[in-house]
């Protein structure tokens, strides 16, 4: 009979500290408190569930049999994208949109705005040194709804705030998955102001920014495949680590 409480705890009567901080994990993984994306740092969250980083570790291992959490070095643990086909299809319609927002929007943009989107991509490419996938994503949203934001079709506007707002319930970051994307994105994004500046066409923008959305979800799509198959070197990598 069990005397204490490391021997109820062996006995499974209660459960074990990793059991706990498996349980508390994936409950904020289902209720989305942990979106697709987000980074799982084993010392905070011992720190959160005041226990030792081993059973965090741990469950996180458990998680990550489980298909819910992936490891990829370099970045560490992290939510696994948990409906890629409604990223897919949020990210082919925002792409249509945005674009025609954001040239709808193009013939109100100051120099002001300009200077503003300029910044924030400069920010951008500052924050690779130290690359935090969740603070990159709220720049890449400042920067393009500096050029959306002044679109005079109030319907349009709210179809993109819409995507953008599924999009955060879908995911904490794709550049999480995908940060070789990111060098890419900036220097996009370079190439979208100078095009607006320039006083480009309507089609010509519209069909810019489209291509620079669908452009990451592409390199998403080549991220899932790759992960998909077991016999490519990065999975093996992945597997060995």
């Amino acid at each position: 009979m069990a005397t204490n409480a490391l021997e109820r705890e062996e006995a499974g009567i209660i459960p074990s500290k990793s059991e706990l901080a498996y349980q508390w994990i994936k409950e904020r993984i289902a209720k989305g408190d942990y979106s697709s994306g987000y980074r799982l740092v084993l010392s905070g969250l011992a720190k959160e569930l005041e226990v030792s980083v081993v059973p965090v570790r741990e469950a996180i291992r458990r998680l990550e049999a489980e298909g819910l959490v992936t490891f990829e070095r370099n970045v560490g643990a992290q939510v696994v994208m948990l409906d890629p086909a409604e990223y897919l299809y949020t990210m082919q319609a925002l792409s249509v949109i945005e674009g025609v927002a954001t040239s709808l929007a193009a013939p109100h943009i100051t120099t002001r705005d300009i200077e503003h989107a300029r910044a924030t991509n400069l920010r951008m490419r500052e924050c690779l040194d130290h690359f935090d996938p969740h603070r990159f994503t709220e720049l890449n949203k400042e920067f393009h709804g500096a050029l959306f934001a002044k679109c005079p079709n109030p319907h349009i506007l709210d179809l993109v705030f819409r995507g953008w707002s599924r999009l955060r319930v879908l995911r904490n970051s794709t550049f999480a998955f995908v940060p070789g994307r990111t060098r890419d994105s900036i220097n996009e994004h370079d190439q979208l102001l100078q095009i607006i500046e320039a006083k480009a066409g309507p089609i010509e923008i519209e069909l810019a920014v489209r291509a620079h959305r669908m452009a990451t979800l592409n390199a998403f799509l080549a991220y899932q495949a790759e992960r998909n198959n077991p016999s490519s070197p990065s999975a093996e990598a992945n597997m060995r680590n």
